[in-house]
């Protein structure tokens, strides 16, 4: 029911060709295969029904490869099944054509198997592998009524993303903000799309000899000329050319990241000290020779033959067949299929190994992806335990102290503007939790709906709105924001635990929407009443919410003691040079 096709025509060739290099070695190979198996048998990440959908029950899957690549995967050996359902001495059925594609399915055999109506024959793109919702997937295919329906991911269509929208002149003019996985129509393109739908009702009139055209265009005219109905459309996934080196890469990581399987060695002893260090998932391929004191962290592949010498790391990275990295080497993230490295013959002192997935845990962190903003600490970490106890005895000792002050502060505010005395505003804590940030009021009621025709006039950029000698400020309400006074009722904030002495500037939702990697650092931490920000901006015209997103990004990733108590002493004295200038 489901045809795996890589076209010739669609993949490049010569040296440049890494699906071709995946295929026809090992262990690549059946990594490349089990997961392109898998694409449509089991669900997508939005998907929350646990077993595949009748009308898109994926059946009896087949390969289809150009003659000349001679794809022979090996069956999986020992505790290592790499996710396969058919059992562990299960190998996909293969086809090779010379100039046609052969479909080996006709309507009298893919219509009715088990008792179960088989009403599509799928043909999926094997350049590609794709993460569809496959409850989005079915309800698209279904609704369409056409004969042969194209499907082509996008991954602008996913859920759980922003979008910016900008006018002619580059400015940003709003943000689109999508829920959930959408799907769309489009028009049919010459390229072979992703997967493409067609009914088994119909495959003696698309296809009556049996052989699938050259190019989708044929396939679109031959259509055409029988009075068929073929429909485009774009659904929501994610999708990676296996053609490319980090598609490649990226693909392989996840297939040996769904394996579950033991760690052996030849004599299914676990692993020895002195032994090659194997940390994370990494797959060897057969008579591999690695040095004793090489590294491999995961996910790695290692194909047939493989020789890895003396003081190597290797990480993240696919090696292919027969190839020998020299000792010293760095080797990160990377394809090495040669002729950068040329064979030699395994000597003494390495470890032979047969075939295997290691997964070994390791007292030390592989290296962390910088682009990663939004962080975790452990529950007796600095950031967790020790800040929050500070925090509170601070808050304590706060307002303690200005208690006195508190009944003359109101009544001052009182008297000179009516309204309430202190100002409640929704933001966003720890995790995006909103909460009450309190205040003294500074100013006077109705502000929020005034600052909006003030925007205009608006001395930073960003979203935040400041302005010199701002009417909607009271005169009490100036000399408190001078001073900082107006902030201290956040210290009752505090001691609720929705906010901390030191941290980001507490925003409300509307702010934090505007940069996601800024948003996911800034609240993965309780938001402060100071903060790096605070004691280092310039407040230079159009560059103030740009060092509050590098601040808040670079107090995020660096939070120590340290850089607490530096914080508070500058704020410290902020805080008493504002006071004297008031006098």
């Amino acid at each position: 029911m489901n045809l795996i096709c890589i076209h010739k025509n669609a993949v490049r060739t010569g040296h440049e060709g890494l699906l071709r290099f995946a295929l026809t070695g090992e262990p690549v190979a059946s990594v490349v295969l089990n997961g392109l198996g898998r694409s449509l048998s089991s669900q997508g990440e939005g998907s929350a029904s646990p077993v595949p959908f009748r009308s898109l029950d994926v059946g009896k899957t087949v390969f289809a490869f150009p003659e000349d690549w001679k794809v022979e995967p090996q069956a999986p050996q020992d505790s290592m099944d790499l996710g396969r359902k058919d059992g562990p001495d299960a190998r996909p059925e293969i086809s090779y054509y010379r100039k046609n594609v052969v479909v080996p399915f006709r309507h009298e055999n893919v219509s009715e198997q088990e008792g179960v109506t088989k009403p599509w024959l799928i043909l999926t793109n094997g350049r590609f592998a794709t993460n569809i919702d496959m409850m989005l997937l079915e309800k698209v295919v279904s609704s369409v009524k056409a004969d042969v329906v194209a499907v082509t991911v996008n991954p602008k269509l996913l859920g759980e993303r922003e979008d910016v929208r900008l006018t002619a002149e580059g400015k940003v003019a709003a943000f689109h903000r999508v829920y959930i996985d959408s799907a769309e129509f489009a028009f049919a393109t010459t390229d072979w799309p992703h997967h493409l739908f067609m009914k088994t009702c119909v495959l003696d009139r698309v296809l009556p000899d049996g052989v699938l055209p050259l190019s989708f265009s044929g396939l679109a005219g031959k259509c055409r000329s029988e009075g068929l109905t073929l429909c485009a459309v774009t659904v929501g996934g994610a999708v990676l050319d296996l053609d490319s080196e980090a598609g490649l890469l990226s693909f392989c990581g996840m297939g040996l990241s769904q394996s579950h399987c033991l760690t052996f060695n030849t004599d299914g002893s676990k692993a020895a000290a002195g032994r090659p260090r194997c940390i994370g998932n990494v797959l060897l391929g057969r008579d591999v020779s690695i040095a004793s004191d090489a590294v491999i962290v995961g996910p790695t592949i290692l194909g047939d033959g493989a020789c890895v010498e003396p003081g190597t790391i290797i990480s993240s990275s696919i090696v292919g067949p027969d190839v020998c990295v020299p000792k010293n080497e760095l080797v990160q993230n990377c394809i090495i299929k040669g002729p950068r490295y040329e064979r030699i013959s395994a000597t003494g002192g390495r470890e032979r190994v047969s075939r295997r997935i290691s997964k070994l845990s390791h007292d030390f962190d592989v290296s962390q992806d910088p682009c990663r903003s939004f962080r975790k600490w452990g529950p007796f970490s600095y950031a967790r335990c020790l800040k929050r106890i500070t925090d509170c005895l601070v808050a304590v000792i706060i307002l303690l102290l200005f208690a006195p002050l508190f009944p003359f502060i109101a009544l001052a505010i009182k008297l000179t503007s009516p309204g309430p005395v202190f100002y409640k505003d929704r933001r966003q804590g720890l995790h995006g939790k909103d909460f009450g940030c309190l205040k003294f009021r500074t100013m006077i009621t109705g502000a929020h709906a005034i600052q909006e025709k003030l925007r205009i006039v608006s001395q930073v950029d960003g979203p935040q709105f400041k302005m010199e000698d701002d009417p909607r400020i009271s005169t009490v309400g100036r000399f408190l924001r001078e001073t900082y006074i107006d902030e201290i009722p956040q210290f009752f904030n505090v001691l609720a635990g929705q906010m901390g002495v030191v941290g980001p500037r507490p925003s409300p939702e509307s702010e934090n929407t505007l940069c996601p990697l800024w948003r996911d650092a800034r609240l993965s931490v309780r938001p402060g009443i100071t903060g790096l920000w605070q004691v280092h901006r310039t407040r230079q015209p159009m560059r103030d919410f740009q060092e509050w997103i590098h601040y808040d990004i670079e107090y995020v990733r660096n939070l120590s003691l340290k850089m607490d108590l530096s914080i508070c002493w500058q704020t410290t004295r902020k805080l008493l040079d504002n006071f004297i200038s008031q006098f």
